[in-house]
C-alpha cells in the first residue's frame, strides 16, 4: 500500500487536508484506527453525551491524578471514529478571538495572524444565519462545513442573553464575526438536524474521488530513512506492515496521540526516548510539552417554573424526541441545546475576553447524569487563558499503550483567582431581573460557598475539562528549541513529515477548539500543495474601546 501523501488520523484537521489534497488531484491515503460514524448516537445532536462515553467511539484516555485537583483523574475524550473528535464533541463552533492568532504570529508562528487565518475560516465555512442576525460579510458561505444556529425557543436561553445585557455587558449578533465580546447566539456544526462532522463535510466528498482512500489500522511509528519520512508502520489485527509515502507523511492524530507517535518514531526529548529504548532521530525537547486545556465549572441553578428540558428527561420524553428526529430530523433532537453564548473580560486591563459561557437550559453533567433537583439551568464557565502547562509523555515503547497525560491543571496561582472571578461574575448574571421569574436556589456551588477558600474547595472537587487539549507539538520559529513544527507545519529536523492538528497551537484559542483545528488542516493543505497562501484580510475586529479602564 502506498500513496503520495499518507495522513495519520481522519479527525478534524486530517479530513480537511484529505479533502483539499484530493481536490488538487493528489494521491491520498488516510490511516484511521476508529470505525464508522453511522448510527443515531453520533448523528443526532441532542444525543451528544452518549458517543463521548462509548468505548466504540472514544479512545478512553484519562489524565494522571491531578495534584491540584485533589488527585482526581479527569477523562479526556478523543474521537476514535472517522471525523475524530468532531464526531463526538458538543458541535459548538468558535473561531477563537482575533488576538489569539496575532499572539500565535508574535510568538513565532509567522503567517498565522488573524489577517492570515480569517480567509481560511471563510473558505471552509458554509454559514447559515437562520434569521438570527449575524455578520455575513465576516463569514464564508460556500465551504464544505455547514454552520447553523439553534431555534432558541426556550425562555431560559433568551433570559441568559437578557441577563448579560442587564449586567452591563454588550450583546453581539455574531461572536465569530467582527465582535466576539458579549452575549448572543451560539453557532454549531449542525445541518438539517444532523451533526455536520469533519467526516461528513470533508472526508466523504474526498473519498468519492478515485485518488483518495482510507484504511483501518493503528499507526505504530513513522518510518524514517536518512532523515526523511518514507512511510508509516501500522498494525492490522496481528499483522505489522508499512504503508509507503512517496512525498510526505502528515500526522493529524490529536494533541494527545500526535506527540506519542512522534516520540515512538524517535522524535522528541532525547533523554525521555532513551529511557524507553527508542533511537533518537531528532532531539526535539518540545514534543509533548506545552499541553494546555480549558477547565470549567457548571454553575447550576434550580428553576421555579417547569421551563427547562427536564420535562423531557425520562424514557417517554426521550423516546418521543428520538422518534421525531429519526422521522423528520426536527424537534429537540436536532439541537445540541447549547444555544446561547457569552464571552466577557474578567477585569479592566484585559484586552479581549478571557471567560467563556456555555448556557444550557437544564441542570445536567456531560456524562448525561441529571441533577436530582428537577428543573434547572446552568452555565459552564472557566478561564480561557490559563498559564498552567502540562505534558504528554510515553508510558512505554509499546504503541498499544495510551500516552501518559499530565495536564497540571490549576498549577498557576493566577488560575485560582481567575476561576473565583468566573463564579462570582456568573452569580451576578444569574441574579439579574431577566431570571427573576425562573430563579430558585443555587445548586452548585451552593449558597454556602462564598469565601475564597470555600470556592477553591468547590473548584478542586468539581472542575471538569472542557475537552480542548492542544499545544503539544508547538508551531514556531525553526530557531525556537521548544518548537516542533515550523510555520508551514513541517517537523523541524525531519524531511517529508508534518504535523497539522490542535497539537501545533502555540496557545489555546479563546473558545472551543474544533473550528481552529479544521482551519489548521485547511491552511496546512495549502502549504503541502506549495500554494501561495490566501491573501490576508484587512478586516479589523472590535476591541472594547475602554478595555484598559473598564471590565464591561
Amino acid at each position: 500500500m502506498q500513496a503520495d501523501y499518507v495522513i495519520v488520523g481522519a479527525g478534524s484537521a486530517g479530513c480537511a487536508i484529505a479533502y483539499r489534497l484530493a481536490e488538487a488531484g493528489k494521491q491520498v491515503l488516510i490511516i484511521e484506527f476508529g470505525g464508522s460514524d453511522a448510527g443515531p448516537f453520533i448523528q443526532m445532536p441532542a444525543a451528544l453525551s452518549y458517543p463521548m462515553n462509548m468505548s466504540r467511539y472514544d479512545w478512553g484516555l484519562k489524565s494522571e491524578p491531578e495534584p491540584h485537583l485533589g488527585g482526581r483523574q479527569l477523562v479526556t475524550p478523543r474521537g476514535k471514529v472517522v471525523g475524530g473528535s468532531s464526531s463526538i464533541n458538543g458541535m459548538i463552533y468558535v473561531r477563537g478571538h482575533a488576538c489569539d492568532y496575532d499572539h500565535w504570529a508574535a510568538s513565532g508562528a509567522h503567517g498565522w495572524s488573524y489577517a492570515d487565518v480569517l480567509p481560511y475560516f471563510k473558505r471552509m465555512e458554509n454559514w447559515h444565519d437562520s434569521g438570527h442576525g449575524g455578520d455575513p460579510a465576516w463569514r464564508g458561505n460556500d465551504g464544505p462545513l455547514h454552520i447553523t444556529r439553534g431555534p432558541r425557543k426556550n425562555p431560559l436561553t433568551r433570559a441568559f442573553v437578557a441577563a448579560g445585557r442587564q449586567a452591563g455587558y454588550p450583546v453581539t449578533d455574531d461572536y465569530n464575526g467582527e465582535q466576539q465580546e458579549g452575549f448572543g447566539p451560539f453557532d454549531a456544526t449542525i445541518y438539517k438536524g444532523k451533526r455536520w462532522s469533519a467526516a461528513t463535510a470533508f472526508l466523504r466528498p474526498a473519498l468519492k474521488r478515485p485518488n483518495c482512500n482510507i484504511t483501518r489500522a493503528l499507526a505504530r511509528r513513522i518510518v524514517i530513512e536518512d532523515g526523511r519520512a518514507v512511510g508509516v508502520e501500522v498494525s492490522r489485527g496481528n499483522k505489522i506492515e508499512v504503508i509507503k509515502a512517496n512525498k510526505e507523511v502528515i500526522i493529524a492524530a490529536s494533541s494527545l496521540n500526535s506527540p506519542k507517535l512522534l516520540m515512538l518514531s524517535g522524535i522528541g526529548p532525547a533523554a525521555h526516548l532513551q529511557e524507553h529504548g527508542i533511537d533518537v532521530i531528532a532531539d526535539r525537547p518540545g514534543v509533548g510539552q506545552n499541553l494546555q486545556d480549558h477547565l470549567e465549572l457548571y454553575i447550576q441553578q434550580a428553576a421555579t417554573k417547569p421551563v427547562s428540558l427536564f420535562a423531557h428527561w425520562n424514557l417517554r420524553g426521550k423516546a418521543k424526541i428520538g422518534l421525531e428526529w429519526l422521522l423528520w430530523k426536527t424537534g429537540l433532537g436536532g439541537s445540541n441545546q447549547f444555544e446561547s453564548a457569552g464571552f466577557i473580560r474578567s477585569k479592566a486591563g484585559v484586552k479581549y475576553p478571557d471567560i467563556q459561557y456555555h448556557f444550557l437550559p437544564i441542570a445536567v453533567s456531560y456524562d448525561g447524569k441529571i441533577v436530582p433537583e428537577g428543573h434547572g439551568f446552568q452555565a459552564h464557565v472557566g478561564p480561557m487563558r490559563s498559564q498552567s502547562r502540562g505534558q504528554v509523555t510515553l508510558r512505554s515503547a509499546d504503541p498499544n499503550d495510551h500516552p501518559k497525560i499530565e495536564f497540571n491543571y490549576m498549577s498557576h496561582p493566577q488560575d485560582w483567582e481567575d476561576f473565583r472571578t468566573c463564579i462570582r461574575l456568573t452569580r451576578e448574571i444569574f441574579a439579574q431581573p431577566a431570571f427573576d421569574e425562573f430563579r430558585g436556589h443555587e445548586i452548585q456551588p451552593g449558597d454556602a460557598a462564598q469565601s475564597d477558600a470555600e470556592l477553591d474547595a468547590v473548584i478542586r472537587e468539581h472542575a471538569e475539562s472542557a475537552y480542548h487539549p492542544c499545544g503539544t507539538c508547538k508551531m514556531g520559529d525553526a530557531s525556537d528549541p521548544m518548537a516542533v513544527v515550523d510555520p508551514e507545519t513541517r517537523v523541524i529536523g525531519v524531511e517529508g513529515l508534518r504535523v497539522a492538528d490542535s497539537s501545533i497551537f502555540p496557545r489555546v484559542t479563546n473558545g472551543n477548539t474544533n473550528g481552529p483545528s479544521i482551519m489548521v488542516g485547511e491552511k496546512a493543505a495549502d502549504h503541502i500543495l506549495q500554494r501561495q497562501p490566501l491573501a490576508p484580510s484587512n478586516d479589523r475586529p472590535w476591541i472594547h474601546p475602554d478595555w484598559e479602564t473598564q471590565q464591561r
